[in-house]
């Protein structure tokens, strides 16, 4: 879980019309505060809530450490907190209270820009682009199933195209600190560069 020392944002009211923003990360932890930080220096609005959890399942899903080391465990505790540190200066939305409990996408809008829809106790949550970390991967196969992507080789390409992201998991079992903050790193201009390429649409569709 995110550390108890950032200050939660209180719920929203449950309302129909969806909370919008530009990107949605579904998660806890260091990789959700990683993506958060690297998304807000680029200037994206994001909101973070914890991680996916379907509404048959009796049981959230639980962290693991794997095998990482104490020497690696130590390094990543200590850029955790300068990243909560960044969270609080920076006013960064994030919502360890409010839990995904199922996403769908928007059944408006031209593909491959229709929003996600991310439903939670209290609202849902609508954005163009969601970023997945820690052990959601059996509901995201079952997202990219449902449009089309079923092989190994056309899910990276598949899940970019559409908007969705993946982080924290890796050829390891538990990827590096170095690892996490690289594909943080990497979503984040993905996600950049969705921006600007659908602006551009929109100067285009004007002119």
């Amino acid at each position: 879980m995110i550390a108890a020392t950032l200050t939660a944002r209180p719920p929203a009211v449950p309302s129909s019309a969806p909370e919008k923003t530009t990107t949605i990360v579904i998660g806890s932890g260091f990789s959700a505060l990683a993506v958060a930080a690297e998304l807000n220096r680029q200037g994206i609005e994001a909101i973070v809530v914890d991680s996916f959890c379907p509404l048959k399942q009796s049981t959230p899903l639980q962290p693991t450490t794997g095998g990482i080391s104490l020497d690696a465990l130590s390094e990543r505790s200590e850029i955790v907190r300068l990243l909560e540190h960044y969270a609080r200066r920076h006013s960064l939305d994030i919502r360890p209270e409010t839990q995904a409990l199922e996403l769908t996408r928007a059944r408006h809008g031209a593909s491959p820009h229709r929003q996600w829809r991310v439903h939670t106790p209290t609202g849902i949550l609508s954005a163009h682009s969601v970023v997945f970390t820690r052990g959601a991967l059996s509901q995201l196969r079952r997202v990219l199933h449902s449009v089309g992507v079923t092989t190994a080789t056309d899910v990276r390409s598949g899940m970019h195209s559409l908007g969705l992201y993946l982080v924290g998991v890796g050829d390891l079992a538990v990827p590096t600190t170095q690892e996490i903050l690289h594909q943080a790193k990497r979503a984040g201009k993905s996600i950049s560069a969705r921006i600007a390429e659908r602006e551009m649409e929109s100067l285009s569709a004007l002119a």
